[in-house]
């Protein structure tokens, strides 16, 4: 889907184009892979998103990203698979058969992180999960797709936690935030899904000494790489999945989808994106 023999490219859109790792990522795989292709940040104000998706390939783009705010627009103007339709956006975009389709890669993120990270994590059959937003929703239905029995869903407002409930069905439990410390003793998982413990912002107020001795913590936000909840984890000998690792596999898939090689991530990746952290 691009314009004469220019080779394929995808791009980042959202709107402010804030500073993304997205590019190094894909030039990292590009370089290593050795195809020629590109990946760039397309910043697009949400009166102009729908007129930039409709002529995408016209621009020479295979796909995209999406990144805040289109999530939900780039949804609705596209064929969406089970994943985007059940987290509610999307944001990895795709042409099949000249059809614009999408998915939503933070499920597969999310599981795949913990397989390479704590792997056995799945033997938990309860998993408790703060924070009732977009990413709550792509973990909840990747717990669900893993056959995971009960989640329970704990979020400052109950009601948001509850409705979030109720389109996951009976195995999810919307639980109130006060009411934390009767779920910790048998959650063999906790996830982070909300903002705090990111820089800047006040810490997750968790006590980890009340899980169990066997329990995984995974924590989705990236700045800091280290958060506090995943070093009051550690000190206690519990296995831990970071936000970054989940940031690179979700990348996996869209770089298939467009440039039909999958890549891998590796240490080196990794060390370079770390890099890339710690010096903005």
């Amino acid at each position: 889907m691009t314009n004469g023999n220019q080779p394929p490219a995808a791009c980042l859109i959202g709107w402010p184009a804030a500073h993304s790792r997205s590019p190094l990522i894909h030039h990292y795989w590009l370089r290593t892979l050795g195809i020629a292709g590109g990946y760039v940040i397309e910043a697009v104000p949400p009166d102009e998103f729908k007129d930039f998706i409709f002529r995408l390939s016209l621009r020479g783009f295979v796909g995209a990203n999406v990144t805040l705010p289109h999530k939900e627009q780039a949804l609705a103007l596209s064929k969406p698979d089970a994943r985007a339709r059940a987290v509610g956006a999307a944001n990895t975009l795709w042409f099949a058969d000249g059809e614009l389709c999408s998915t939503n890669t933070d499920v597969e993120g999310f599981i795949n992180n913990l397989d390479a990270s704590t792997p056995g994590w799945d033997i938990a059959e309860d998993a408790l999960v703060l924070g009732a937003g977009g990413a709550s929703r792509a973990v909840v239905f990747g717990l669900r797709e893993r056959g995971i029995k009960r989640i329970h869903l704990a979020n400052r407002t109950l009601a948001r936690a509850g409705a979030l409930a109720d389109q996951f069905g009976a195995s999810v439990v919307p639980v109130a935030w006060d009411a934390l410390g009767d779920i910790l003793p048998r959650a063999s998982l906790m996830v982070n899904t909300t903002s705090l413990g990111m820089k800047g912002l006040p810490p997750l107020d968790i006590d980890v000494g009340r899980l169990p001795p066997h329990a995984v913590v995974a924590d989705l936000v990236y700045v800091p790489l280290d958060t506090p909840l995943l070093a009051a984890a550690r000190a206690r000998g519990l296995k831990t999945a970071d936000g970054l690792g989940m940031l690179l596999h979700q990348a996996v898939r869209g770089f298939e989808l467009w440039f039909g090689q999958r890549p891998e991530v590796t240490a080196e990746l990794r060390a370079l994106v770390e890099a890339d952290l710690t010096n903005t």
